[in-house]
């Protein structure tokens, strides 16, 4: 009996997770830091591990699940395989992408887009591409961060227009003083919400709406923020993202809600490393002034539409408060647990 439990359980484990990477002489995460193709990646730290949570990047039909990625030290990833899929939200019917995850009172809850749906208000509508009429942002929920995930609501918590917002590439911030803010939005336009407590719906404004418009020049889609030494820092990107146009720009602010200064661009493609550098996320180190921009690029030569790889470097600042050009790079960034 001792010796079927010693073999066994090893298999069971490697079933739902695996080592899928380590970095040059385990000092650096290497790029891409996960093999595979991953897109719109968002990095967070929850306890003494990081996490990354990208789009499996596949044609529409394929583009099915969600993987996540694990590591105490930003060398060695753990692949966890389909935290979440249409088996789990069986609304989504044609895309997954864009994951956004917050804990919230002891639970995590993991945001997405799926089915991207279309506006027949929109200019240059196609019919043919408006395959499912149900569809928008979801949400799903677990006890830990790797899962298991179950539908919080069982449909689309967002599926509405809203100053003609598409609504996907949503992101979750908490401020400092608890409110949970919630951007979103791609072909060109985003907007800003307030989540409620138990993350069914949203809060209106003052005014009496429930979302704020808050598009930049250029803006396009993947919104983030972050707070650095009492600066708000919203990020977006720009470009296609089919192609080699695609980079990140950001703008700084005195409040979640602005006024936004827009400060320029930071993270684009960059001669014999990549192109179409964008729809990135934020890594803070643990207790340090220490920053990691985590993204997805397009290897060069790209051959496919859907061939982008999910990379780190480091995120540095200038004593203004404004943001350095991200360097690109093969080795990534150094371990640090």
């Amino acid at each position: 009996m001792r010796i079927f439990i010693i073999v066994v359980l090893p298999l069971l484990l490697g079933a739902c997770s695996e080592k899928v990477s380590r970095g040059t002489a385990a000092k650096s995460s290497g790029n891409p830091i996960f093999p595979g193709w991953y897109a719109d990646p968002e990095g967070i730290v929850f306890g003494d591990t990081y996490w990354v949570f990208p789009t499996y990047s596949d044609d529409f039909d394929k583009q099915l699940h969600l993987d996540a990625f694990s590591s105490k030290d930003l060398v060695t990833w753990t692949k966890h395989p389909s935290v979440l899929d249409t088996s789990i939200v069986p609304w989504v019917k044609q895309a997954m992408w864009a994951p956004s995850v917050l804990e919230h009172r002891g639970k995590y809850y993991l945001f997405f887009a799926g089915n991207d749906i279309q506006n027949p208000a929109r200019p240059g509508y196609n019919a043919s591409y408006d395959k499912y009429k149900e569809g928008g942002i979801g949400v799903a929920v677990a006890d830990a961060p790797g899962g298991p995930y179950r539908d919080h609501l069982g449909k689309p918590l967002l599926s509405e227009f809203y100053n003609m917002a598409q609504p996907i590439d949503q992101f979750v911030y908490r401020d400092t003083d608890g409110t949970v803010y919630f951007f979103y939005g791609g072909w060109g336009r985003c907007n800003l919400g307030r989540l409620n407590n138990d993350f069914t719906g949203f809060i209106p404004w003052e005014d009496g709406q429930l979302f704020h418009e808050v598009t930049q020049e250029g803006y396009v889609e993947g919104p983030f923020m972050f707070k650095r030494k009492g600066i708000y820092y919203f990020m977006w990107s720009e470009g296609g993202w089919t192609n080699g146009s695609y980079k990140v720009a950001y703008a700084t602010a005195p409040a979640v809600t602005g006024p936004y200064t827009r400060q320029g661009t930071i993270l684009e493609s960059q001669e014999g490393v990549a192109t179409g550098a964008g729809h990135h996320s934020v890594i803070q180190i643990p207790g340090k002034d220490e920053w990691i921009i985590v993204y997805h690029r397009r290897p060069i030569p790209n051959e496919d539409r859907d061939h982008r790889v999910t990379c780190m470097d480091k995120l540095a600042f200038n004593d203004d408060g404004t943001i350095k050009p991200v360097v690109m790079t093969f080795t990534g960034v150094p371990a640090v647990r």
